[in-house]
């Protein structure tokens, strides 16, 4: 077989692996899946490197780990050559029945999404395995050094927005980010969406606690979703008044944004919310106890912040 032959028969191959991984992901209840190729992300280094100087990830210290392995997926998977990035949706119109609660932000109303995708990621990484062949992969959810926004944006799911999340135009930016790194090659999305942001400023002007400081500069330690689940020490006292009543999380910069009237209806049964939840009222919240905290989030996200910190969250936002 000549080199041009040889040359050819690779294309249709990364042809066909490509649309064979693509497929699988819809199937498994994915809304997108985009490509790009594992290299260095130059672009990133020096913002990345500015954020961590300001200390704009508060005591989120792990954000100064590994910071090559944030910049470059080949140093977390040997002769990695491809990053699938993923996108599912979690949005819903469900909604807690008493206005009056403490808040929770919608993607903590079921299943931990965690568990969630890394069980669908598993699945897709072993459909490749028995159908393209073996595959060097590893899956990240959230859980190890990657910069998973920007990936997404440079596989054509979207653009960052001046909040700092990924927004779909169709779609909005209503669902979670994952990747598998692979050292397969693959066809890469080299389209990266357009900033259509324009000169719009809701989630910047919406943010009570001011904590989008420019356009796309979020400065974590001021942001609520920080201040209720990564904060490990009291919530300082500037913050009195302003958490807009939030005990876990946040969604006022999504909620504002006019790209999310786009948003349609998960259809995810993991991410369905416990029979109980949206229906405990602020005086039982304020009441909540241990064992019924360990029944309503047995298998949420809200375990993170663990009971003493939602009661702190929740006290927090009593006196204020």
């Amino acid at each position: 077989m000549t080199k041009t032959l040889i040359f050819a028969q690779m294309e249709l191959n990364k042809q066909a692996y490509t649309n064979l991984i693509k497929t699988e992901a819809k199937n498994l209840g994915f809304m997108f899946c985009g490509i790009a190729k594992a290299d260095f992300l130059e672009e990133e280094a020096p913002r990345l490197e500015a954020w961590l100087k300001k200390g704009m990830h508060g005591e989120m210290q792990y954000m100064e780990n590994h910071f090559d392995k944030r910049l470059d997926p080949r140093l977390l998977v040997d002769g990695a050559r491809s990053v699938i990035s993923l996108g599912l949706n979690y949005y819903t119109e469900d909604n807690q029945a008493d206005g009056l609660a403490p808040k929770l932000s919608k993607y903590a109303y079921g299943a931990d999404y965690h568990h969630v995708i890394k069980d669908k990621l598993k699945q897709l990484l072993h459909i490749i395995n028995q159908k393209i062949g073996e595959v060097n992969g590893r899956a990240f959810v959230d859980s190890a050094p990657v910069l998973d926004k920007v990936w997404a944006k440079k596989a054509g799911l979207g653009w960052i927005g001046k909040n700092a999340n990924l927004i779909n135009k169709q779609t909005g930016s209503f669902f979670f980010l994952a990747e598998l790194i692979v050292d397969l090659e693959l066809e890469y999305d080299i389209e990266p969406t357009a900033d259509h942001c324009g000169t719009c400023t809701r989630c910047m002007d919406a943010c009570p606690t001011e904590a989008i400081v420019a356009p796309y500069v979020v400065d974590g330690s001021r942001c609520i979703s920080y201040l209720t689940i990564e904060l490990k020490n009291e919530i300082p006292a500037e913050f009195k008044g302003k958490m807009d009543n939030w005990m876990f999380g946040c969604d006022i910069c999504q909620d504002v944004c006019p790209w999310n009237k786009f948003s349609v209806l998960h259809t995810e049964p993991a991410f369905k919310p416990h029979p109980e939840l949206l229906n405990i009222n602020q005086k039982d919240w304020e009441d909540i106890t241990h064992d019924v905290f360990q029944e309503v989030f047995k298998t949420s996200a809200v375990k993170r912040t663990k009971f003493a910190g939602l009661k702190r969250n929740i006290e927090f936002l009593k006196n204020s």
